[in-house]
Protein backbone atom coordinates (compact mmCIF):
# COMPACT_ATOMS: atom_id res chain seq x y z
CA UNK A 1 0.00 0.00 0.00
CA UNK A 2 1.27 3.44 -0.25
CA UNK A 3 2.35 5.66 2.09
CA UNK A 4 0.07 8.65 2.90
CA UNK A 5 1.10 11.33 5.04
CA UNK A 6 0.66 14.96 5.59
CA UNK A 7 3.42 17.81 5.53
CA UNK A 8 3.19 21.26 6.80
CA UNK A 9 4.88 24.69 6.45
CA UNK A 10 4.07 28.21 7.22
CA UNK A 11 4.78 31.84 5.67
CA UNK A 12 4.40 35.20 7.53
CA UNK A 13 3.85 38.68 5.70
CA UNK A 14 5.87 41.43 5.34
CA UNK A 15 3.92 43.15 8.25
CA UNK A 16 5.00 40.07 10.91
CA UNK A 17 7.54 41.47 13.79
CA UNK A 18 10.53 38.70 13.08
CA UNK A 19 10.08 39.85 9.04
CA UNK A 20 9.88 43.94 9.86
CA UNK A 21 13.32 43.40 11.24
CA UNK A 22 14.76 41.26 8.76
CA UNK A 23 13.24 43.86 5.56
CA UNK A 24 14.77 47.04 7.70
CA UNK A 25 18.32 44.60 8.20
CA UNK A 26 18.47 44.39 4.54
CA UNK A 27 17.25 47.90 3.33
CA UNK A 28 20.28 48.98 5.37
CA UNK A 29 22.41 46.31 3.27
CA UNK A 30 20.94 47.40 0.07
CA UNK A 31 22.30 50.90 1.12
CA UNK A 32 25.48 50.68 2.30
CA UNK A 33 26.21 47.88 -0.90
CA UNK A 34 24.67 50.61 -2.96
CA UNK A 35 27.00 53.23 -2.08
CA UNK A 36 30.39 50.92 -1.21
CA UNK A 37 29.49 47.57 -2.76
CA UNK A 38 32.96 46.55 -0.55
CA UNK A 39 30.74 47.40 3.34
CA UNK A 40 30.93 44.17 5.55
CA UNK A 41 27.61 44.70 7.33
CA UNK A 42 25.96 42.47 9.78
CA UNK A 43 23.04 44.21 10.60
CA UNK A 44 20.52 43.15 13.11
CA UNK A 45 17.35 44.55 14.05
CA UNK A 46 15.02 44.51 17.20
CA UNK A 47 11.18 45.99 17.19
CA UNK A 48 8.83 45.93 19.81
CA UNK A 49 6.00 48.37 20.52
CA UNK A 50 7.14 51.54 19.31
CA UNK A 51 10.83 50.45 19.52
CA UNK A 52 13.36 49.98 16.75
CA UNK A 53 16.80 48.85 17.78
CA UNK A 54 19.36 48.81 14.95
CA UNK A 55 22.66 47.12 16.12
CA UNK A 56 25.36 44.87 14.57
CA UNK A 57 28.62 45.46 13.00
CA UNK A 58 29.28 47.32 9.99
CA UNK A 59 32.18 48.54 7.80
CA UNK A 60 31.84 50.99 5.24
CA UNK A 61 32.50 54.42 3.58
CA UNK A 62 29.01 54.71 2.89
CA UNK A 63 27.18 57.60 4.07
CA UNK A 64 23.66 56.96 5.11
CA UNK A 65 20.62 57.92 8.26
CA UNK A 66 20.33 54.65 9.47
CA UNK A 67 16.59 56.20 11.41
CA UNK A 68 15.20 57.54 7.97
CA UNK A 69 15.73 53.80 6.07
CA UNK A 70 14.50 52.47 9.17
CA UNK A 71 11.37 54.59 9.06
CA UNK A 72 10.87 54.17 5.37
CA UNK A 73 10.40 50.61 5.48
CA UNK A 74 8.43 50.48 8.06
CA UNK A 75 6.01 53.01 6.57
CA UNK A 76 6.46 50.77 2.93
CA UNK A 77 5.52 47.62 5.01
CA UNK A 78 2.11 49.41 6.06
CA UNK A 79 2.41 50.44 9.80
CA UNK A 80 1.73 54.39 9.45
CA UNK A 81 -0.93 54.78 11.85
CA UNK A 82 -0.27 55.67 15.69
CA UNK A 83 -3.48 54.24 16.93
CA UNK A 84 -2.12 50.69 16.26
CA UNK A 85 0.75 50.97 18.56
CA UNK A 86 3.61 51.25 16.19
CA UNK A 87 3.93 53.52 13.14
CA UNK A 88 6.99 54.77 10.80
CA UNK A 89 6.80 58.00 12.27
CA UNK A 90 5.88 57.88 16.06
CA UNK A 91 8.50 55.05 16.72
CA UNK A 92 11.67 55.39 18.61
CA UNK A 93 14.98 54.59 16.46
CA UNK A 94 17.91 53.90 18.03
CA UNK A 95 21.26 52.84 16.90
CA UNK A 96 23.96 50.87 18.76
CA UNK A 97 26.48 49.44 15.95
CA UNK A 98 30.24 48.87 15.70
CA UNK A 99 32.82 48.06 13.15
CA UNK A 100 33.48 44.63 12.09
CA UNK A 101 36.15 42.77 13.94
CA UNK A 102 39.52 42.84 12.58
CA UNK A 103 40.07 38.93 13.58
CA UNK A 104 36.96 38.19 11.53
CA UNK A 105 38.01 40.43 8.75
CA UNK A 106 41.49 39.71 8.43
CA UNK A 107 40.40 35.89 6.71
CA UNK A 108 38.13 37.97 4.16
CA UNK A 109 39.97 41.36 3.54
CA UNK A 110 41.29 41.32 -0.27
CA UNK A 111 41.63 43.80 -2.43
CA UNK A 112 39.72 43.26 -5.03
CA UNK A 113 37.58 45.84 -7.72
CA UNK A 114 33.92 44.58 -7.63
CA UNK A 115 33.05 45.24 -11.53
CA UNK A 116 36.95 43.33 -11.98
CA UNK A 117 36.93 39.51 -13.02
CA UNK A 118 39.03 37.82 -10.29
CA UNK A 119 42.02 35.48 -11.49
CA UNK A 120 41.93 32.08 -10.25
CA UNK A 121 44.27 33.01 -7.84
CA UNK A 122 42.47 35.62 -6.44
CA UNK A 123 39.62 33.91 -5.91
CA UNK A 124 41.26 31.14 -4.06
CA UNK A 125 42.39 33.64 -2.02
CA UNK A 126 39.75 35.00 -0.79
CA UNK A 127 38.06 32.91 2.17
CA UNK A 128 34.72 32.64 3.81
CA UNK A 129 33.13 35.09 6.40
CA UNK A 130 33.01 32.18 8.71
CA UNK A 131 33.11 28.85 9.36
CA UNK A 132 29.17 26.97 8.98
CA UNK A 133 27.00 24.58 7.02
CA UNK A 134 24.18 25.20 4.68
CA UNK A 135 21.88 23.83 2.85
CA UNK A 136 20.17 23.89 -0.99
CA UNK A 137 17.09 22.08 -2.10
CA UNK A 138 14.94 21.70 -4.93
CA UNK A 139 12.00 19.22 -5.78
CA UNK A 140 9.63 18.86 -8.98
CA UNK A 141 6.43 19.23 -6.93
CA UNK A 142 5.96 23.13 -8.52
CA UNK A 143 6.56 24.96 -11.31
CA UNK A 144 9.34 26.69 -9.22
CA UNK A 145 10.90 23.73 -8.08
CA UNK A 146 10.08 24.26 -4.28
CA UNK A 147 8.07 21.84 -1.84
CA UNK A 148 4.73 22.39 -2.40
CA UNK A 149 3.71 23.38 1.02
CA UNK A 150 6.07 25.95 1.71
CA UNK A 151 5.42 27.44 -1.95
CA UNK A 152 1.61 27.42 -1.22
CA UNK A 153 2.01 28.88 2.19
CA UNK A 154 3.93 32.20 0.33
CA UNK A 155 1.38 32.56 -2.46
CA UNK A 156 -0.91 33.16 0.29
CA UNK A 157 1.19 35.35 2.56
CA UNK A 158 2.08 37.58 -0.60
CA UNK A 159 -2.06 37.59 -1.84
CA UNK A 160 -3.09 38.74 1.49
CA UNK A 161 -0.29 41.73 1.19
CA UNK A 162 -1.28 42.17 -1.87
CA UNK A 163 -5.09 42.50 -1.48
CA UNK A 164 -4.62 44.75 1.77
CA UNK A 165 -2.60 47.30 -0.69
CA UNK A 166 -4.34 47.65 -3.24
CA UNK A 167 -7.58 48.26 -1.12
CA UNK A 168 -9.51 45.25 -2.64
CA UNK A 169 -9.56 44.35 1.15
CA UNK A 170 -8.91 47.70 2.84
CA UNK A 171 -9.78 46.11 6.66
CA UNK A 172 -6.94 44.21 6.53
CA UNK A 173 -3.54 45.18 8.82
CA UNK A 174 0.07 44.45 7.80
CA UNK A 175 0.72 41.52 10.26
CA UNK A 176 0.12 37.98 8.97
CA UNK A 177 0.53 34.40 8.55
CA UNK A 178 -0.64 31.59 6.64
CA UNK A 179 0.10 27.49 6.71
CA UNK A 180 -0.53 24.73 4.46
CA UNK A 181 -1.24 21.07 5.17
CA UNK A 182 0.07 19.18 2.00
CA UNK A 183 -1.33 14.95 1.53
CA UNK A 184 1.31 13.19 0.37
CA UNK A 185 0.96 9.75 -1.00
CA UNK A 186 4.57 7.62 -1.51
CA UNK A 187 6.05 11.48 -1.62
CA UNK A 188 4.07 13.15 -3.71
CA UNK A 189 1.40 15.85 -3.30
CA UNK A 190 -1.96 14.37 -3.89
CA UNK A 191 -4.24 16.90 -2.11
CA UNK A 192 -4.17 19.43 -0.14
CA UNK A 193 -5.64 18.74 4.18
CA UNK A 194 -5.50 22.41 5.87
CA UNK A 195 -5.43 25.85 5.12
CA UNK A 196 -4.34 27.78 7.68
CA UNK A 197 -4.26 32.02 7.79
CA UNK A 198 -4.00 34.50 10.43
CA UNK A 199 -4.95 37.82 9.17
CA UNK A 200 -4.69 41.21 11.52
CA UNK A 201 -7.71 43.33 11.13
CA UNK A 202 -9.77 46.58 11.50
CA UNK A 203 -11.91 46.53 15.11
CA UNK A 204 -14.80 46.67 12.43
CA UNK A 205 -15.30 46.53 8.84
CA UNK A 206 -17.79 48.87 7.64
CA UNK A 207 -20.79 48.41 9.48
CA UNK A 208 -20.11 45.39 11.17
CA UNK A 209 -19.29 45.67 14.78
CA UNK A 210 -20.06 42.02 15.86
CA UNK A 211 -16.95 39.82 16.42
CA UNK A 212 -18.54 36.56 15.00
CA UNK A 213 -20.02 38.51 11.56
CA UNK A 214 -16.91 40.48 11.34
CA UNK A 215 -15.00 36.72 10.98
CA UNK A 216 -17.38 35.59 8.78
CA UNK A 217 -16.74 38.18 6.55
CA UNK A 218 -13.49 38.09 6.54
CA UNK A 219 -12.77 33.72 5.80
CA UNK A 220 -15.17 34.50 2.77
CA UNK A 221 -13.37 37.36 1.23
CA UNK A 222 -9.89 35.42 2.25
CA UNK A 223 -11.09 32.16 0.45
CA UNK A 224 -12.37 34.40 -3.06
CA UNK A 225 -9.21 36.71 -3.23
CA UNK A 226 -6.74 34.92 -1.14
CA UNK A 227 -6.99 31.30 -1.46
CA UNK A 228 -8.67 30.25 -5.10
CA UNK A 229 -6.22 32.55 -6.72
CA UNK A 230 -3.30 30.67 -5.17
CA UNK A 231 -3.87 27.32 -7.14
CA UNK A 232 -4.79 28.16 -10.80
CA UNK A 233 -1.70 26.90 -12.33
CA UNK A 234 -1.84 23.37 -10.15
CA UNK A 235 -3.18 20.40 -10.52
CA UNK A 236 -3.42 20.00 -6.41
CA UNK A 237 -6.02 21.95 -5.60
CA UNK A 238 -8.01 22.08 -2.20
CA UNK A 239 -11.27 20.12 -2.08
CA UNK A 240 -14.90 19.39 0.05
CA UNK A 241 -12.62 17.81 2.78
CA UNK A 242 -9.66 20.20 2.84
CA UNK A 243 -9.90 22.09 6.30
CA UNK A 244 -9.96 26.06 6.15
CA UNK A 245 -8.80 27.63 9.15
CA UNK A 246 -8.76 31.16 9.71
CA UNK A 247 -8.31 33.44 12.58
CA UNK A 248 -8.88 30.71 15.06
CA UNK A 249 -8.46 32.56 18.20
CA UNK A 250 -11.81 34.64 17.49
CA UNK A 251 -9.96 38.05 16.29
CA UNK A 252 -6.64 39.27 15.34
CA UNK A 253 -6.92 43.27 16.01
CA UNK A 254 -3.54 43.57 18.06
CA UNK A 255 -0.67 42.22 16.02
CA UNK A 256 2.91 43.82 14.58
CA UNK A 257 5.04 45.19 17.21
CA UNK A 258 2.68 45.97 19.60
CA UNK A 259 1.72 42.55 19.82
CA UNK A 260 5.45 41.15 19.88
CA UNK A 261 8.65 42.00 19.80
CA UNK A 262 10.61 40.60 16.34
CA UNK A 263 14.44 40.00 15.66
CA UNK A 264 16.25 39.63 12.53
CA UNK A 265 17.00 36.28 11.09
CA UNK A 266 14.06 34.49 13.40
CA UNK A 267 12.47 32.91 10.27
CA UNK A 268 14.70 31.38 8.69
CA UNK A 269 12.64 27.98 8.10
CA UNK A 270 9.98 30.65 6.38
CA UNK A 271 13.26 32.21 3.97
CA UNK A 272 14.37 28.59 3.01
CA UNK A 273 12.53 25.19 2.54
CA UNK A 274 9.30 25.00 4.69
CA UNK A 275 11.53 22.55 6.78
CA UNK A 276 11.19 20.18 4.25
CA UNK A 277 15.04 20.25 3.52
CA UNK A 278 17.92 20.73 6.25
CA UNK A 279 18.89 24.12 7.03
CA UNK A 280 22.44 24.96 8.62
CA UNK A 281 21.55 26.98 11.24
CA UNK A 282 22.35 30.18 9.74
CA UNK A 283 20.24 33.05 8.82
CA UNK A 284 20.17 35.21 6.09
CA UNK A 285 19.50 39.25 6.42
CA UNK A 286 21.63 41.98 7.52
CA UNK A 287 24.44 40.14 6.41
CA UNK A 288 26.52 41.16 3.09
CA UNK A 289 27.53 38.39 0.65
CA UNK A 290 31.03 37.50 1.89
CA UNK A 291 29.18 35.53 5.03
CA UNK A 292 28.22 32.37 3.63
CA UNK A 293 25.32 31.41 5.57
CA UNK A 294 23.95 34.13 2.64
CA UNK A 295 25.74 33.09 -0.47
CA UNK A 296 26.40 29.78 -0.15
CA UNK A 297 22.81 28.77 0.40
CA UNK A 298 22.38 30.60 -2.66
CA UNK A 299 24.78 29.15 -4.56
CA UNK A 300 23.56 25.61 -3.17
CA UNK A 301 20.56 26.59 -3.92
CA UNK A 302 21.22 26.93 -7.53
CA UNK A 303 22.99 23.82 -8.05
CA UNK A 304 20.20 21.64 -6.69
CA UNK A 305 17.76 23.88 -8.98
CA UNK A 306 19.73 22.95 -11.48
CA UNK A 307 19.87 19.20 -11.10
CA UNK A 308 16.23 18.78 -10.94
CA UNK A 309 15.99 20.87 -13.85
CA UNK A 310 17.86 19.05 -15.76
CA UNK A 311 15.81 15.63 -14.89
CA UNK A 312 18.65 14.03 -13.18
CA UNK A 313 16.83 13.92 -9.73
CA UNK A 314 13.15 14.36 -8.85
CA UNK A 315 14.57 15.88 -5.32
CA UNK A 316 18.28 17.00 -4.80
CA UNK A 317 19.73 18.75 -1.40
CA UNK A 318 23.07 20.05 -1.60
CA UNK A 319 24.84 20.60 1.57
CA UNK A 320 27.88 23.25 1.57
CA UNK A 321 30.54 23.63 4.40
CA UNK A 322 32.93 26.11 5.06
CA UNK A 323 36.53 27.04 7.18
CA UNK A 324 36.62 31.00 8.06
CA UNK A 325 39.44 32.48 5.61
CA UNK A 326 39.83 29.41 3.79
CA UNK A 327 38.21 29.63 0.19
CA UNK A 328 36.86 26.53 -1.02
CA UNK A 329 34.15 24.14 0.90
CA UNK A 330 35.53 21.86 3.46
CA UNK A 331 32.77 19.13 1.93
CA UNK A 332 30.02 19.22 -0.38
CA UNK A 333 27.22 16.36 -0.63
CA UNK A 334 24.45 15.57 -3.18
CA UNK A 335 21.12 13.61 -1.64
CA UNK A 336 18.94 12.87 -3.86
CA UNK A 337 16.42 10.43 -1.42
CA UNK A 338 16.42 7.80 -3.78
CA UNK A 339 15.37 9.36 -7.03
CA UNK A 340 18.67 10.08 -8.97
CA UNK A 341 19.08 9.11 -12.26
CA UNK A 342 22.63 8.83 -12.47
CA UNK A 343 24.67 8.12 -9.28
CA UNK A 344 25.04 10.74 -6.63
CA UNK A 345 28.63 10.56 -6.75
CA UNK A 346 28.13 11.83 -10.63
CA UNK A 347 26.08 14.32 -9.13
CA UNK A 348 29.25 15.49 -6.75
CA UNK A 349 31.29 15.24 -9.37
CA UNK A 350 29.05 17.99 -12.30
CA UNK A 351 28.27 20.21 -8.86
CA UNK A 352 32.30 20.44 -8.57
CA UNK A 353 32.89 20.54 -12.29
CA UNK A 354 30.27 23.17 -13.19
CA UNK A 355 29.47 25.35 -10.27
CA UNK A 356 31.47 28.33 -8.53
CA UNK A 357 31.04 27.25 -5.06
CA UNK A 358 34.15 29.15 -3.49
CA UNK A 359 32.56 32.72 -1.20
CA UNK A 360 34.11 35.04 -3.88
CA UNK A 361 33.56 32.97 -6.92
CA UNK A 362 29.88 33.20 -5.56
CA UNK A 363 29.47 36.91 -5.06
CA UNK A 364 31.51 36.94 -8.71
CA UNK A 365 28.53 35.32 -10.51
CA UNK A 366 25.34 36.65 -8.99
CA UNK A 367 27.14 39.93 -8.84
CA UNK A 368 26.22 39.73 -5.14
CA UNK A 369 27.55 43.46 -4.42
CA UNK A 370 26.62 45.17 -7.72
CA UNK A 371 23.31 44.55 -7.63
CA UNK A 372 21.79 46.95 -4.98
CA UNK A 373 23.41 49.58 -6.92
CA UNK A 374 21.80 48.49 -10.62
CA UNK A 375 18.63 48.11 -8.80
CA UNK A 376 18.18 51.34 -7.39
CA UNK A 377 19.48 50.15 -4.01
CA UNK A 378 16.53 47.45 -3.77
CA UNK A 379 17.65 44.27 -4.25
CA UNK A 380 18.61 42.17 -0.69
CA UNK A 381 15.18 43.39 0.95
CA UNK A 382 12.95 42.24 -1.60
CA UNK A 383 13.64 38.61 -0.80
CA UNK A 384 13.87 39.78 3.23
CA UNK A 385 10.06 38.72 3.23
CA UNK A 386 8.25 35.85 1.43
CA UNK A 387 11.37 33.83 0.76
CA UNK A 388 14.77 33.78 -0.61
CA UNK A 389 14.16 30.48 -2.51
CA UNK A 390 11.97 30.02 -5.10
CA UNK A 391 10.89 33.38 -6.13
CA UNK A 392 9.60 33.56 -9.71
CA UNK A 393 8.09 37.46 -8.91
CA UNK A 394 11.79 38.06 -9.15
CA UNK A 395 14.72 38.19 -11.04
CA UNK A 396 17.27 36.44 -9.20
CA UNK A 397 20.50 34.89 -10.36
CA UNK A 398 20.68 31.32 -7.75
CA UNK A 399 17.03 30.57 -9.32
CA UNK A 400 18.50 30.47 -12.66
CA UNK A 401 18.31 27.15 -14.54
CA UNK A 402 20.47 28.32 -16.83
CA UNK A 403 23.15 24.81 -16.53
CA UNK A 404 20.41 22.62 -16.47
CA UNK A 405 21.09 21.56 -20.04
CA UNK A 406 25.19 21.67 -19.10
CA UNK A 407 24.55 18.74 -16.64
CA UNK A 408 22.11 16.80 -18.72
CA UNK A 409 24.33 16.79 -21.63
CA UNK A 410 27.23 16.20 -19.40
CA UNK A 411 25.40 13.32 -17.15
CA UNK A 412 24.65 11.58 -20.91
CA UNK A 413 28.41 12.31 -21.87
CA UNK A 414 29.58 10.05 -19.02
CA UNK A 415 26.58 7.18 -19.31
CA UNK A 416 27.58 6.57 -23.09
CA UNK A 417 31.27 6.43 -22.11
CA UNK A 418 31.30 4.74 -19.00
CA UNK A 419 32.87 0.98 -19.21
CA UNK A 420 30.57 -2.04 -19.38
CA UNK A 421 30.34 -4.16 -16.46
CA UNK A 422 30.78 -7.48 -17.10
Amino acid sequence: MPRRYLFTSESVTEGHPDKVCDQISDTILDALLAQDPKSRVAAEVVVNTGLVLITGEITSQAQVNYVDLAREKIAEIGYTDADNGFSANSCSVLVALDEQSADIAQGVDQAQETRTKLSEEQLDAIGAGDQGLMFGFACNETPELMPMPISLAHRMSRRLAAVRKTGQLPYLRPDGKTQVTVVYEDGVPVAIDTILISTQHDPSIGELTDNQAIQEKIQKDLWSAVVEPCFTDLQVKPDDRTHYLVNPTGKFVIGGPQGDSGLTGRKIIVDTYGGYSRHGGGAFSGKDPTKVDRSAAYAARYAAKNIVAAGLADKCEVQLSYAIGVARPVSMMVETFGTAKVDEEKLEELVNEHFELRPAGIIQEFNLRGLPGERNGRFFQEVAAYGHLGRTDLDLPWEATDKAQLLKDAASSAAATAPAIG
